[in-house]
């Protein structure tokens, strides 16, 4: 079945200029993103001292390195489900409950991992206790970021979704290198013996702090236009929302799925696996690769702004598929030169990771894809799944394929770049008649 085309006469006068209260929700919006997902990402940093403090003395150093990611990966693992119940609610209760709830349900085991008592204290339960956190924290950001990118396009004119799509997205990546620096700047602060002793523990109740602050913020955000329409006219779906989306729209599933693959292939490969993998290929001093990469998230919160602009401008089509060239082309670049050259690893990765930044651009095509009814639905189950395949996968298959090809991470960008033109050049032959504006359709 196709995707209905919109219902004009029922949507915000697309031509409307942004409004000081557009700009308020927005920035309330990716500052609340950016605090959610720092609380989210702070586990990563420290999983070496976590893999000491929760798990036996007795066992092998890899076993417990192992085993703490396996806890890291569970709040992957959660996203999904988390996202679909939320989603559920979203479309039947309202958005802003859902978008005010996905933040405290972040903020409370944040907290609570950094009170945590460890196996010292409590034996295998705190493993156990942290596994539960963990997955709460994950059905958390199941919910959130489906949720947020809704929430922010259903507030805009039409014409502006791109951008807001953008900067809600470039929150959420802020809060990727906010957990970086606060990580960088307690290590730097703390010994070794300090990190263990109480350390480690900082990021996380600051983490629980900024949390209740962003539930805070969002209680002066109101409820999307759109969905108050629905409700007002009794349009609210009335059927499992689930259900009307795998029955009615499987083509906008299809697509958006395949397009959260590529956003995938960017977060992961060039921004969280790089800094660990330019060690390992050219003997790049991993602090180096480090400082780089913070570089390359900050460009990337820039690009996903700016590909935002250029999607409202130029159409989400042209936008998405010249920006998977040049992500194509770039990460290359990055890979190639800085073997040739590592002196320019700063200004290549920045390059790269402003061009991560046609990510921005992937929400703008899903909140689209899903007509209003169901569109927090359609949007968390495609992204949430697709993302717990394919961002859990791709570590594995990276790593295996570079025991056989050296630049396997460039080649596996580029493969998913040249899926996401042809994407792009689907878009473009189907036109508006095949996917929603953002209204009550």
């Amino acid at each position: 079945m196709s995707i209905s085309a919109p219902h004009t006469s029922q949507q915000p006068p697309a031509q409307r200029p942004l409004t000081a209260q557009d700009a308020k929700t927005l920035a309330l919006a990716a500052l609340g993103g950016a605090l959610e997902f720092y609380d989210f990402i702070i586990f990563v940093f420290f999983t070496a001292q976590i893999s000491q403090l929760f798990f036996p003395n007795t066992t092998p150093d890899w076993l417990r390195q192992l085993m703490t990611y396996g806890l890291f990966a569970a709040g992957y693992l959660a996203r999904p489900l988390g996202g679909i119940i939320m989603a559920h609610f979203g479309d039947r209760s309202g958005r802003k409950r859902m978008f005010a709830l996905s933040v405290f349900m972040m903020a409370v085991p944040t907290l609570l991992i950094g009170l945590l008592p460890t196996y010292a204290s409590m034996g295998y339960a705190a493993p156990l206790a942290l596994l539960l956190l963990r997955m709460v924290q994950g059905a958390a950001v199941g919910g959130e970021v489906p949720g947020a990118w809704v929430f922010v396009s259903e507030h805009v004119p039409e014409q502006r979704v791109g951008f807001a799509c953008g900067t809600l997205t470039s929150g959420l990546t802020f809060g990727i290198l906010l957990g970086s620096l606060v990580a960088a700047a307690i290590k730097t602060h703390y010994g070794p013996e300090q990190l263990l002793a109480f350390g480690w523990r900082v990021p996380f109740l600051i983490g629980g702090v900024f949390g209740f602050f962003a539930v805070f913020l969002r209680r002066w955000l109101a409820e999307t236009p759109v969905f108050e329409e629905m409700r007002q006219r009794k349009a609210l779906v009335r059927e499992l929302p689930l259900k009307a989306v795998l029955r009615g729209h499987r083509l906008a599933v299809v697509v958006s799925m395949l397009l959260t693959w590529v956003l995938t292939a960017g977060i992961v490969v060039v921004i969280l696996l790089t800094p660990t993998l330019l060690p390992q290929l050219y003997g790049i001093p991993p602090a180096n690769a480090q400082v780089a990469n913070s570089v390359a998230t900050f460009s990337l919160t820039l690009g996903c702004v700016v590909f935002g602009l250029c999607a409202d401008r130029f159409g989400v089509g042209r936008t998405l598929g010249l920006g998977c060239l040049a992500l194509l082309a770039t990460t290359y670049l990055l890979y190639l030169g800085v073997g040739a050259a590592p002196e320019r690893l700063v200004p290549l990765y920045a390059l790269t990771g402003f061009c991560v930044g046609v990510v921005g651009v992937v929400p703008t095509v899903m909140v689209r894809a899903f007509p209003a009814p169901v569109r927090f639905s359609g949007l968390s189950f495609s992204y949430n799944v697709a993302y717990a395949i394919f961002g859990g996968l791709t570590p594995l298959v990276v790593t295996l394929m570079m025991k056989t090809q050296p630049l396997a991470p460039a080649h596996y960008v580029a493969g998913l770049c040249v899926m996401g033109v042809l994407v792009a050049l689907y878009l473009l032959s189907a036109g508006r008649t095949r996917f929603a504006a953002v209204s009550t359709s």
